[in-house]
């Protein structure tokens, strides 16, 4: 079968490696692909939100299963365009996709279907939105409702902050993704990040992780898209597991299915857990990042065929199995990210790194220029180790990352903290 995965990033990267080791895969090819994918599949100049050009393709390749990587096409309606034309999608449509496309739905859906979050309101004007600000604890978080590339989200901690969030948001920051708000209390707790596979149906649940979205060491700085992840949680417990299953996950998927939008592919509920009671953050419609390269790298059974199960609404048949090894990721980003960066700058040592015992570099943010590997984004490396233990793994990981050369970059030093302080 003929497999077409899109997207570009590090998540992508790993889908590839693991899609390419499945026997149901013949001809992986990638879109757009990145230099680090370039090595277990066939990468085509196509970009994610070229959704003509990608039908175009999978229809002359005679492509048997497109898996969708990155939010920002399945919000479009990729998956829906491809089913239209023949072909299998893993992902939910346009319709399904509110659940990562709108905050403010999800909201809306927990508050009637009695799923725990956070107290809320939406807003598409600033004063009252201010209004409602003052009448909450600190720190108050402050969400634009559309697609925000992970940066969406303000933590103000004080009054002030709050003001300048909101004010920050209503002028055009995110386009048309702030044009409408979701003011909410600030939930205390450990956050983790829950995977499930569903066919509409059925729901499997993946193991968890756990990331790492500030920028800098301790937890400080401004919120990224992740720069760092760890599998297993250990604040992920079996009745953790239970509880957001049963109070969390499948109550959306019944709610989806319901309103006549059913919804399929993999759910990543962001977690927040106090006292071994679990609140839902937000959803995102897909594999995380950098959450993705510890799950696939823990995986023992073959993606490629669960992924299909779950297109093809025969869940219910499948049994994943996973290593009992730890896995843990430090991603490695342009000086500047997540505010302004430079690009170009190279990068060397990649080979020698990756040849350690357990070490995989998951390229995100690289090109190819003169044959050399070059920054092209913010986040621009995973690098990521397994190992016995989050500390195996940790040092694993940190050791490949000094033997990367690249002034031009920097990582937090302190990826796994929470399970190392345990």
């Amino acid at each position: 079968m003929n497999v077409l995965l899109i997207g570009s990033g590090g998540r992508e990267h790993a889908l590839a490696w693991s899609l390419a080791a499945s026997p149901i895969v013949s001809t992986l090819y990638c879109a757009p692909g990145n230099p680090g994918i370039e090595a277990v599949a066939e990468c085509v100049p196509i970009a994610a939100a070229d959704l003509d050009g990608l039908v175009a393709f999978a229809k002359e390749k005679k492509i048997g299963f497109a898996v969708i990587g990155p939010e920002a096409p399945l919000v479009a309606g990729l998956a829906d365009r491809f089913e239209a034309a023949g072909i299998k999608a893993l992902g939910p449509g346009a319709k399904a996709a509110i659940l990562e496309g709108s905050k403010g739905f999800v909201k809306d859906l927990c508050d009637d279907r009695g799923i725990p979050t956070a107290r809320y309101r939406r807003f598409r004007d600033p004063v009252p939105a201010k209004s409602f600000a003052k009448t909450l604890g600190l720190p108050v978080v402050v969400k634009a409702d559309g697609l925000a590339a992970g940066k969406g989200v303000v933590i103000a901690e004080t009054r002030d902050d709050a003001i300048r969030a909101i004010d920050f948001m209503f002028d055009g920051a995110f386009g048309a993704a702030g044009a409408e708000i979701v003011v909410e209390e600030f939930l205390d707790g450990e956050e983790v990040s829950f995977f499930a596979l569903t066919d509409g149906e059925h729901v499997v649940p993946l193991i968890g992780a756990q990331d790492h979205k500030r920028a800098f060491d301790g937890d400080r700085g401004p919120n990224t898209g992740g720069m760092g992840a760890y599998s297993p949680a250990p604040a992920l417990t079996q009745a953790v597991v239970d509880k957001a299953m049963n109070r969390i996950v499948k109550p959306t998927i019944a709610a989806m299915a319901e309103r006549g939008t059913p919804y399929m592919g993999v759910l990543f509920a962001g977690l927040m857990i106090k006292n071994g009671e679990p609140s839902l953050i937000e959803y995102n419609c897909r594999f995380g990042d950098p959450e993705c390269q510890v799950l696939v790298t823990r995986l023992k059974s073959d993606l490629a065929t669960a992924l299909l199960a779950a297109r093809d609404r025969v869940l219910n048949a499948i049994d994943l199995r996973w290593c009992d090894d730890a896995a843990l990721t430090v991603v490695m980003a342009a000086k500047g990210y997540p505010g302004e960066y430079a690009k170009g700058s190279e990068i060397r040592g990649l080979d020698e790194a990756a040849s350690l015992d357990g070490v995989r570099i998951f390229h995100a943010g690289t090109a190819r220029r003169d044959g050399k590997i070059v920054a092209a984004g913010g986040r621009v490396l995973s690098v990521t180790a397994t190992g016995k233990t989050i500390g195996d793994a940790q040092r694993r990981a940190y050791a490949a990352v000094d033997m990367i050369d690249w002034p031009q970059g920097y990582c937090r030093r302190d990826i796994g903290w929470r399970a190392l302080a345990r």
